[in-house]
């Protein structure tokens, strides 16, 4: 929140505060979504540095963690997608950030109306760097590692995968919908209630915290998975739901 007065927002100023987004704010924001654009493209470059060269891995190991072997490098005749010369397991956590970066820049120039100012860039982009980090780092560790000595793919791999792909397309479509009821002048005020929006509320925040969670299941296996899902559930359910349940009621009234 940068503090410009917003008539739209009929909230006290302290829900404003907790809130990440500027509800019903048009205010054009290039300079911050175009650094959004920007921190989040570098993400995967971070996330790769780590998966192939153990960034960070010296720190762990001087504390007495034992990392994972690099792993036989995925051959798949694609010369850019060898050329990483990461393992299969590990090219699948790597695309994993990508989509995530892919999905919320998507997001931030497409879908999203509301202002991304400097702060908000930073922080947002932060936040997800460091949770795909995390992501990263508990795969390497050879005490939560979800890649174990089983044929690949491992289950952690096959569930989580399937729910990251689930709740990011989800998302995605899901604010796709909004934006496109949202673009039609006929239903200016109104809360959209169609498509994905008519099996939740809070449709978006819930599919999320799957793909969240299913990326950590991915790398982390079950009990990094649920531990991570939890906590954004947690947030969700006691930050963000009932912030947006006071906008949505205060401006919307009649529904």
């Amino acid at each position: 929140m940068d503090g410009r007065p917003n008539a739209n927002d009929p909230r006290c100023e302290a829900s404003k505060k907790r809130d990440l987004i500027s509800r019903g704010d048009n205010t054009p924001t290039p300079g911050g979504k175009a650094l959004f654009v920007i921190l989040r493209s570098l993400d995967p470059l971070l996330q790769y540095s780590i998966l192939a060269h153990g960034t960070g891995t010296p720190l762990l190991h001087r504390l007495g963690l034992r990392t994972l072997p690099p792993g036989l490098p995925t051959n798949t005749s694609i010369s850019f997608i060898d050329g990483l010369g990461l393992s299969p397991y590990r090219l699948v956590l790597l695309g994993m950030a990508v989509g995530s970066a892919v999905k919320q820049n998507i997001w931030v120039m497409a879908l999203s109306g509301e202002p991304m100012d400097v702060r908000n860039a930073v922080s947002i982009s932060a936040f997800n760097t460091v949770v795909n980090g995390l992501n990263q780092y508990a795969f390497l560790l050879s005490a939560t590692s979800a890649s174990t000595e089983s044929n690949f793919p491992q289950y952690p791999l096959i569930v989580g995968s399937a729910l990251y792909v689930t709740g990011i397309l989800a998302e995605l479509i899901a604010e796709a919908q909004r934006k496109r009821f949202k673009a039609d002048p006929k239903n200016k005020g109104k809360p959209y209630t169609g498509g994905l929006w008519s099996l939740a509320r809070h449709i978006n925040y819930g599919a999320y915290t799957i793909w969240r969670a299913g990326y950590a299941t991915a790398a982390g296996g079950w009990i990094f998975g649920a531990i991570i899902g939890s906590m954004f559930f947690s947030d969700f359910a006691t930050r963000a739901v009932p912030i947006l349940n006071k906008y949505c009621e205060k401006r919307y009234r009649e529904d």
